[in-house]
């Protein structure tokens, strides 16, 4: 398999074509293994993979301890070639409940310092709020991650689920590397106002839900029973006849994928890939044998008439039910 070299925008790192995110090896998705997730980290840097993703409230901290043990036991070549993007202000309580976001200068400054120490790292390559605090100008916030940079903690700012305007005043503040936001088959809003700005300003995309939580995946199955600590148990998208219906686009899915000797999966990856050179899908493969499916995504060439199959079996807005629950959803900056 070939990993194509990428950059985040024009100040941005240089990353591989695929970035691997980490939450699902700690929460949100049942129970992981952790030898296995550790085992998987070390897969793809192997593989060639160098943008890892986390978030300091992943499981209350657990999922930056687990890469911090990965980085730790990886060589010291693959090491040193790992990008760490971190987002940060999530506010949780001892019983995993949600209860808002801070971005204030100190709280940046503090959820920093905590992270390097998990981690187990100098620095953090992009570091971002993972949603807008209501209550902070992104000014202040992006500014306090200026000031990280200018002691060497962080290397480049990155920004999380936000809008138009919020981008264009965080692009004046501060260089922005990238902005993650979600970004896939049946989650195609940003194509309308967001990406045209980020292109504007010369800022990447780090899409992330590429498979849409396991959805478009082709191994999510009606009859399939979620543990209570999955997150997917309570999403729109997986409930009653929302997942009916959206199951009925993997399976207009699946037969463009085997006309082309490839696996659903690799090709809801590759047509991310396809949307241009400065969008890193990241894929949340939780174990070696999922790792490798979406690794061949790499490999996989849409043509037109690829692309244009794809879009009739599965149009833009197609998806039944919201991304995330109304109360989530409420949150996010980038659905204003």
């Amino acid at each position: 398999m070939t990993i194509r070299s990428r950059t985040l925008g024009t100040t941005g790192p240089h990353v591989s074509a695929l970035g691997l995110g980490c939450m699902g090896m700690s929460a949100l998705y049942g129970d992981a293994d952790r030898a296995e997730s550790v085992a998987t980290v070390h897969a793809a840097l192997e593989a060639g993979v160098t943008l890892l993703d986390t978030g300091d409230f992943y499981a209350m901290g657990h999922n930056e301890m687990l890469i911090g043990e990965a980085l730790r036991t990886a060589p010291a070549a693959l090491r040193e070639k790992a990008l760490l993007s971190v987002k940060f202000g999530a506010l949780r309580d001892p019983d995993g409940n949600w209860s808002g976001y801070d971005g204030r200068p100190a709280a940046v400054k503090n959820f920093a310092a905590y992270s390097l120490q998990r981690l187990g790292v100098d620095h953090i390559d992009v570091y971002r709020i993972a949603r807008l605090d209501p209550d902070v100008p992104i000014e202040e916030t992006v500014g306090a991650i200026g000031e990280l940079i200018e002691k060497g903690y962080v290397r480049h700012v990155g920004l999380s689920e936000v809008g138009a305007d919020t981008i264009r005043r965080a692009a004046a503040t501060a260089p922005i590397a990238d902005l993650q936001i979600e970004y896939s088959l049946i989650s195609r809003g940003i194509e309308r106002e967001i990406l045209p700005t980020t292109r504007e300003l010369g800022i990447g995309i780090t899409a992330y839900g590429v498979l849409s939580r396991g959805l478009i995946s082709g191994h999510f199955s009606q009859d399939r029973q979620l543990a209570a600590n999955d997150f997917r148990a309570h999403s729109p998208r997986f409930q009653g006849e929302n997942l009916r219906h959206n199951l009925t686009l993997v399976e207009a899915l699946r037969k463009i994928a085997e006309q082309k000797g490839v696996t659903v999966a690799q090709i809801a990856i590759a047509w991310v890939l396809s949307r241009g050179e400065d969008i890193v899908p990241l894929v949340g493969a939780r174990t070696r044998d999922r790792l490798g499916e979406a690794l061949g995504a790499a490999d996989v060439t849409l043509d037109d008439a690829d692309l244009a199959a794809i879009e009739q079996a599965v149009p833009a807005d197609a998806a039944a039910g919201d991304r995330y629950p109304a109360a989530q959803m409420a949150h996010l900056d980038s659905e204003h």
